[in-house]
Order: structure tokens, then C-alpha cells, then sequence
């Protein structure tokens, strides 16, 4: 296909080059441009919501948008696509055309953390819980709701252009950018062909979390080559069973899964950045009772208008505020803002999960016991020390008991036939997860005495750390 510069311009970006994308100079009349979507009010918006939800008190190079985020995983979707479009047609039947095919992942891609609120994930899980959706419902109601006319009427990428009887279905892109769940709807009446893109969105390495790995790592400073996008492309196809990887290119994807899980325990599960949510966590209800009220699937107009910038802005205004309630909000809200975060860290274990052990039968799976036995082993002027307990829990990789697993496959010549890679004897070397058990407490003065009390009840469960 010979480029059509006319139509295409380029935004640049620090971890992939220049990122292609359909302008709207030039177009037929009645066709929307990839620029329509990216210049909407609910993309521009993601301008507007950190890409490391709290992480960026902390890390101070990394200020970057999920904006830059979901541009990047576009782009990574046509790179895959490229590399992968022709396996798609020998694994099923009735594959759309190429144009088509790159246009519903480019879209998909770019719109994946549309629905997101102030503070990412943060905001799901003290806020949405309560409604039982997460930013994947309130983005798929976007889509099928507010985008749904300009999406219909994309006829094109930079490479190339959807067939005279094709159009992309909202509904489609609204459900590969959900990631299954236990007791979702059934999948019957999506096309094979379909089924199988999803991979490329909820499996074990997906457009979403290739590109955030290269862009936080990058951006943190954390290295600035994460790990080898290329050669993973390289070896993985589609097969019949699905989203396939050779064997040649596991030890990479295994690098990427470590390296992945590294970003966690450094970045997103820094003690600081945790200390962070907690105190969060305490101002939430609160703050959100002032800023936003109801289900975002009911208000959707309301919901765009809530972003990370504008409740700053609300927040930093209470303390000047006459409402003596609102007020101590907004001073509580002003010392988090100046990073005086009055929780510290006093200890810390770390425990990995491997095939055939379980969190739930340990006894990080009660929190809540672990702190009253840790209480219980204080010496008595210190037993209403004021703690908090914080469980972060980061998986490696599906097994058999997790959404997750059956879309990503691995194809040894030896055997032939592609297996699920989940429970692999090649992958166990990598735990199937891990937890961050930490106890915080107002000051450091008693660390010591706290780890000594936290290992007189853990003994030898995983490995103990403290601050000092």
C-alpha cells in the first residue's frame, strides 16, 4: 500500500518514534477521522488522569498522562496486527479485512481507559466498588453511547482502509476492552475471530500493559528498555487454540513478566506510594461526597467533568472555606498535596505464591489477625499504638483459578501442539503471585520493636523487612 501522507499526520512520543494517525484534512465527506475520536472531550480528558494513579508524588520524572498511555497502545496495536494479521486468517474463518481488523484494535486500543476516574485504579476500587463496575463498564458505555456515531463512521488507517460494506461495531470494541470475569455473560454470538483479539487486551501480554511497561519504566527512570517488544512480537501468532507464543520467545516473555513485576514492587507498590492511598483511602468517602455523587453510568455528562485536574483545583479551595467541615477537608487535602503523609512504614513482609500453595491458607489472607496478634506480642504501653495494615497483591501470571487464563498459548516444536501457558513446566519458575504485607505506623520510633512483634507471629512466612 502506497502511504497516503496527506491524510496522515504524526505525533511523537519518546518510547516508540513517531505515531501515525488519520487527520481530518482531505477526508470524503460524512467520514470520520482517527483525529475525531482523539480529539474528543472523553479522550482529551485522559489528558487529565495521571498514568501512575499516586505514584507521581513520588517519582517526580514521571508526571506522564494515560493520554500518552492509550496513543502508545494504539500504536502498538498496528505494530502487533502487522506482524500477526495473516495467522489470525489461518487460525479462523470469515477475518474481516486488514483495514478492518486494525481499525477495531487501533480503536479499542486508544479507548481501553476511557472510563477511568481521578486516580486510575485507585478511584475502581474506593469509589466504582460500591456500584460493582469498574472503568471497563463506564467505558464501554462511551463507546456505545457517546463515540458510537464517529467510531461507525472511521473508514481508515495510516495503513490502510476498511471494505465498502464494512463498519465497526461499537458493541465489539466495548467488549474487547473488558476483561473477563468470573461469572460474566457468555461468549456465544461473538465470531471466533474475535474471541481471540481479545488476548490482546486481557491475556498475559496484551497492547495495554506492553506499552505501560516500556512508558513507566522509562518515564520513573527505572530503565529505558524494559524489555525486548520486538522479539516477543516476533514469535507469537495465532494458532487454532488462540493467541500463540514459540517456544523460542518464552524466556523473553518471562522477562517481560519479571520486569513487569518489578514496576510493582518498586513503583506501584513503593511504600511511600502506598503510604499515599492510605491516607487517600481516609479523605475519599468525604471528598467525594462534596465533589460527585451517584452511579457514573447515570450521569455520564457529569462523570467527564471529573478528572484528576478539577478535583485538585476543588480540593485545594475547601481550606480557604468558611464551612468548618469542609475546611479540615480541604487542610487535610493540602498536606497530602505537599507530600506530608503522616503514615510511615515500619515493616514489611513479601510472600511469593507458586503452584500448589496458596494465599488463602496463609495467614496474609487475615490481615486483620496478623495486626491483633502483632498487638498481642507489644509490650503494654505500646498496645493502642495507632497502625495500619496495607496488602498489595500483584499477579504474575494466569493459572487455572484466574479469569485470565485460556487466551495465551505456547507452541513447543517438541510437543506440536499449542498448550495453555499457565501452568507450564517451562513457566513455574515464575510464582503465579506475590503480596506486600506492610504495617504502618505514625513515626518510626518503634519500628524495631513492631518487626519484632510482626516476626514473633509470622516466624519464617516470607521475608522481613523494616525501615531502618
Amino acid at each position: 500500500m502506497v502511504r497516503d501522507f496527506v491524510n496522515e499526520s504524526l505525533s511523537h512520543d519518546p518510547v516508540h518514534g513517531y505515531i501515525p494517525f488519520i487527520a481530518r484534512a482531505g477526508l470524503p465527506a460524512g467520514e470520520a477521522a482517527e483525529q475525531d475520536i482523539i480529539d474528543h472531550p472523553w479522550v482529551q480528558r485522559m489528558r487529565q488522569i495521571h498514568q501512575l494513579q499516586t505514584a507521581w508524588w513520588v517519582f517526580p520524572s514521571a508526571e506522564h498522562m494515560r493520554f500518552q498511555h492509550v496513543l502508545g497502545a494504539m500504536h502498538l496495536a498496528s505494530v502487533a496486527i502487522d506482524r500477526w494479521y495473516e495467522s489470525l486468517c489461518d487460525a479462523c474463518r470469515n477475518v474481516p479485512s486488514r483495514g478492518y481488523v486494525e481499525s477495531l484494535l487501533r480503536m479499542s486500543a486508544l479507548l481501553h481507559d476511557v472510563g477511568h476516574g481521578p486516580f486510575g485504579h485507585f478511584f475502581d476500587d474506593h469509589y466504582l466498588d460500591q456500584f460493582r463496575i469498574t472503568h471497563e463498564d463506564i467505558g464501554g458505555a462511551v463507546i456505545e453511547t457517546e463515540l458510537s456515531d464517529l467510531l461507525r463512521r472511521i473508514r481508515r488507517n495510516p495503513n490502510g482502509k476498511l471494505q465498502p460494506l464494512e463498519e465497526l461495531d461499537p458493541h465489539q470494541i466495548s467488549w474487547l476492552i473488558r476483561r473477563p470475569r468470573p461469572g460474566s455473560p457468555s461468549e456465544d454470538g461473538h465470531p471466533d475471530w474475535l474471541r481471540k483479539l481479545r488476548a490482546m487486551f486481557s491475556g498475559i501480554y496484551t497492547v495495554d500493559n506492553m506499552d505501560f511497561v516500556l512508558r513507566d519504566a522509562y518515564m520513573s527512570g527505572y530503565n529505558t528498555k524494559a524489555f525486548d517488544l520486538n522479539r516477543i512480537l516476533h514469535y507469537t501468532f495465532f494458532t487454532a487454540a488462540g493467541l500463540t507464543i514459540h517456544s523460542r520467545g518464552l524466556p523473553t516473555l518471562i522477562n517481560f513478566i519479571e520486569t513487569r513485576a518489578n514496576l510493582f514492587r518498586t513503583i506501584y507498590f513503593h511504600r511511600t506510594v502506598r503510604a499515599v492511598d492510605l491516607a487517600l483511602e481516609e479523605l475519599f468517602p468525604e471528598t467525594m461526597q462534596n465533589l460527585f455523587q451517584g452511579n457514573p453510568l447515570d450521569k455520564l455528562d457529569e462523570y467527564r467533568k471529573l478528572t484528576e485536574a478539577t478535583l485538585m483545583v476543588d480540593v485545594q479551595r475547601w481550606a480557604d472555606s468558611t464551612d468548618p467541615q469542609l475546611n479540615a477537608l480541604g487542610q487535610r487535602w493540602r498536606q497530602i498535596i505537599c507530600r506530608e503523609v503522616h503514615w510511615k512504614m515500619a515493616c514489611e513482609r513479601t510472600l511469593n505464591f507458586h503452584s500448589g500453595t496458596a494465599e488463602r491458607t496463609s495467614i496474609f489472607s487475615e490481615p486483620d489477625l496478623v495486626l491483633r496478634s502483632q498487638r498481642y506480642q507489644l509490650p503494654p504501653v505500646l498496645k493502642d499504638l495507632e497502625l495500619k495494615i496495607d496488602v498489595a497483591k500483584h499477579y504474575h501470571r494466569p493459572s487455572s483459578r484466574l479469569p485470565a487464563s485460556g487466551q495465551n498459548f505456547l507452541l513447543d516444536p517438541a510437543v506440536g501442539v499449542p498448550q495453555e501457558l499457565s501452568d507450564d513446566d517451562l513457566f513455574r519458575a515464575l510464582p503465579i503471585s506475590f503480596c506486600v504485607f506492610r504495617i504502618y505506623s505514625k513515626d518510626h520510633r518503634h519500628d524495631t520493636t513492631l518487626n519484632t512483634a510482626l516476626n514473633a507471629v509470622l516466624g519464617d512466612a516470607g521475608d522481613a523487612k523494616t525501615n531502618m
